[in-house]
C-alpha cells in the first residue's frame, strides 16, 4: 500500500477553476493561489439559495489506535458525490506543530484525502501566519502601551494575553521577557501559546463577516487594570490593524478531494481549549453552494460535537440534519482494556467492555441533542465479522444503524453505504436542542455538560475558580456559552479513565473570559496550550529532494 503522500502526489488534480465552476462559485469571487487552491470572496455568500443539509462527523473518545474522523468525513463527501448528490466538505486547517510532532496532518488518509496534501499540511494560503501576526501585534501594542506610560493603568501582574507561534515548542511555555533594561522593555513573566490556541483563531472561526470579525477582535480582553477592570483590544485601538492583517485570512480556502469533490478548508482552533471546528463562514458558504455539507468537529463527541452544537450552532444559527459517530473496532478494544499491540486479534471481551464509550456518545447525540445518528465503523482488514456484528447489535438497541466504511482503502466507493444512510437521516424531522439554556448561570451550564454529556455526578470548583466565576458574572459575562477545556482521552477530567466511567466529578481549576470569541473557558485538569515535541518527532522523517518533492509527510 502506498503512503498517504505517495497517493496524494499521484493524484490527477483538476484545475481549481474547474472545481469552483462545478461548485457554483463565480470566477469573479475566486482568487487563485496557483492551479490547485484558491480563496473564495465573501460576496459568494450573497445569494438567496436555501441552505442544504448539514452533516456533522464526530467520533468516540480518541485512543492511540486512531479513529479516522477526517478520513471518514472526506470519504463520506466522496460517497455522496458517488451517489449523485451535490456535496461539499468543510474541514479545519492543520497546525504545523502537530504535523512535525506526533499527531500528523489533517488532510485525511489513504484514498480519502484533500489535495494538494503537502500544501494544506504546511503553509497553505498563509492563514495561520496571519493569525499569528495579528496575535503578536496585539501583544506588542499591549507591552508598548505599558512601556510608554501605561495610561490605562494596566496591572502588569494581571496580563492575560500571550504571544504565539505555530510550532510545538515547550521551551516557550514559561519565559521572562523585556530583559536588558532601558529601552529594551519592562521585565515580566510571560509565555507562548501555539497559534491554534490563540483567541484570535477562535474569533476568526466564529465571525460571520468582516464587520463581525472586527467587533469580536475589539472585544478581546488582554489584561485587567489595577481596579480589576478588563482592558480590551478596543481600548488599545488595535482592532483596525488586526482586521487589516486578517482581511484575506477570513476568506475560505477552496481545494478538492482525490475524487474532485469541492472542499473548503478554513480555520482550526484547538478542540480541548477552544471550540475545535472550521470557520462559520466556510460552513455557511458550503450550505449555500451544496445540497449536502459534511463537516467535522475535533476529538470525541464530548468535546468537539458538544462545542459544535452548543457554541458554533448557537452563534451561527445552524441546525444539523444528521450526525455520524466514527469508531474503530481497535479503539473500542483499547477502551475495553486491550493492549495496543494485540488489537489485530479478535477480542470480544475487550470489545464488549469498550462498547459503552460508543454507546454513551451515540445516546448523547440522540437523547441530549435530539439529532438522528449513524455509527460509521472505520473498518480494518483484521476486524472480524463477529466484532462488527456485536457493535451493530448494541447500536440497534438504541435505534441507530451501523455502516462499515472502507474509504481509506476504496475512497468514495467505500463510503456509499454510509452516504445512503446519511441521506435517509437527513430527510427525517429532528428535534435539535442545546444541552443548556444560555440564560442559565455559568455554574449551571457547566453542571449540565458534566452530567448530561460526560455522565459525571457533578462539578467541584477550586477556590480560585469560584472567585473567578463570581467576577465573570459580575462583569456581565454570565450569558455566554461555556467552552470546557479538558482532556480529550476520557469523558472525565482524568485521561486514564477510559471507556464510559461513572461516579466521577469534574473539577474546574480556572475560568477565563474569551470575550472576543464569545465564550467562557472552564479549565479542568492540566491542559497545555503549548505542546511539546515527542522523543522522535515526525520532523525527523521528512525530507525534500533536489526536484522539490517532499517525502516522509505521512
Amino acid at each position: 500500500m502506498k503512503t498517504d503522500i505517495e497517493i496524494a502526489q499521484g493524484a490527477n488534480m483538476q484545475h481549481i477553476r474547474d472545481i469552483a465552476a462545478a461548485a457554483g462559485i463565480d470566477e469573479k469571487n475566486l482568487e487563485q493561489y496557483g492551479n490547485y487552491k484558491a480563496k473564495v470572496d465573501l460576496r459568494q455568500m450573497e445569494q438567496f439559495k436555501p441552505n442544504g443539509h448539514l452533516v456533522l462527523v464526530t467520533a468516540i473518545t480518541p485512543t492511540p489506535a486512531g479513529e479516522g474522523k477526517t478520513t471518514t468525513s472526506i470519504g463520506l463527501a466522496d460517497g455522496l458525490h458517488n451517489i449523485g448528490k451535490r456535496v461539499m466538505v468543510a474541514l479545519r486547517e492543520p497546525s504545523l506543530g502537530p504535523v512535525f510532532g506526533i499527531k500528523g496532518g489533517a488532510a485525511g488518509g489513504g484514498y480519502a484525502q484533500v489535495v494538494p496534501m503537502e500544501d494544506i499540511n504546511l503553509h497553505f494560503t498563509g492563514d495561520f501566519h496571519a493569525i499569528g501576526a495579528a496575535n503578536n501585534l496585539l501583544a506588542a501594542m499591549l507591552d508598548n502601551h505599558i512601556f510608554q506610560g501605561n495610561e490605562l493603568d494596566i496591572d502588569r501582574n494581571n496580563i492575560t494575553w500571550k504571544r504565539c507561534v505555530d510550532m510545538n515548542d515547550r521551551q516557550l511555555r514559561y519565559i521572562k521577557d523585556g530583559l536588558g533594561g532601558g529601552k529594551n522593555g519592562l521585565p515580566r513573566d510571560d509565555g507562548f501559546d501555539i497559534t491554534v490556541a490563540s483567541e484570535i483563531m477562535a474569533v476568526l472561526c466564529l465571525a460571520n463577516d468582516l464587520a463581525d470579525l472586527k467587533r469580536r477582535l475589539a472585544n478581546i480582553i488582554v489584561a485587567y487594570n489595577i481596579k480589576g477592570e478588563p482592558v480590551t483590544a478596543r481600548m488599545l485601538k488595535a482592532e483596525g490593524a488586526l482586521t487589516a492583517l486578517l482581511k484575506d485570512a477570513i476568506r475560505p480556502n477552496l481545494v478538492q478531494t482525490l475524487e474532485g469533490t469541492p472542499a473548503l478548508v478554513h480555520g482550526g482552533p484547538f478542540a480541548n481549549i477552544a471550540h475545535g471546528c472550521n470557520s462559520v463562514i466556510a460552513t455557511k458558504m458550503a450550505l449555500k453552494l451544496a445540497d449536502y455539507t459534511v463537516t467535522e468537529a475535533g476529538f470525541g463527541a464530548d468535546l468537539g460535537a458538544e462545542k459544535f452544537l452548543d457554541i458554533k450552532c448557537r452563534a451561527a444559527g445552524l441546525k444539523p440534519n444528521a450526525v455520524v459517530v466514527v469508531a474503530t473496532v481497535r479503539a473500542l478494544k483499547m477502551h475495553g482494556g486491550a493492549d495496543k499491540d494485540e488489537l489485530k486479534t479478535e477480542n470480544m471481551e475487550a470489545l464488549q467492555k469498550g462498547l459503552p464509550n460508543l454507546l454513551r456518545h451515540v445516546s448523547n447525540i440522540t437523547q441530549v441533542y435530539g439529532l438522528p445518528c449513524v455509527v460509521a465503523i472505520n473498518r480494518f482488514r483484521k476486524d472480524s465479522d463477529e466484532e462488527i456484528a456485536c457493535i451493530e447489535r448494541e447500536c440497534q438497541k438504541l435505534g441507530v444503524n451501523v455502516c462499515t466504511s472502507t474509504v481509506w482503502e476504496f475512497g468514495g466507493k467505500g463510503g456509499k453505504a454510509l452516504a445512503q444512510e446519511v441521506v435517509r437521516l437527513c430527510e427525517q424531522e429532528n428535534s435539535f436542542r442545546y444541552c443548556y439554556d444560555i440564560h442559565e448561570s455559568i455554574e449551571q451550564k457547566i453542571h449540565a455538560i458534566a452530567t448530561k454529556v460526560y455522565g459525571g455526578e457533578g462539578v467541584d470548583f477550586t477556590e480560585e475558580a469560584r472567585a473567578q466565576l463570581e467576577k465573570i458574572e459580575a462583569l456581565g459575562f454570565g450569558d455566554l456559552p461555556v467552552c470546557m477545556a479538558k482532556t480529550q482521552y476520557s469523558f472525565s477530567d482524568d485521561a486514564k479513565k477510559l471507556g464510559a466511567p461513572e461516579g466521577f466529578r469534574i473539577t474546574v481549576r480556572q475560568l477565563k473570559v474569551n470575550a472576543g470569541a464569545g465564550f467562557v473557558v472552564a479549565l479542568t485538569g492540566n491542559i497545555l496550550t503549548m505542546p511539546g515535541l515527542p522523543k522522535r518527532p515526525a520532523a525527523e522523517s521528512i525530507d525534500v529532494d533536489q526536484n522539490g518533492v517532499i517525502t516522509g509527510l505521512f
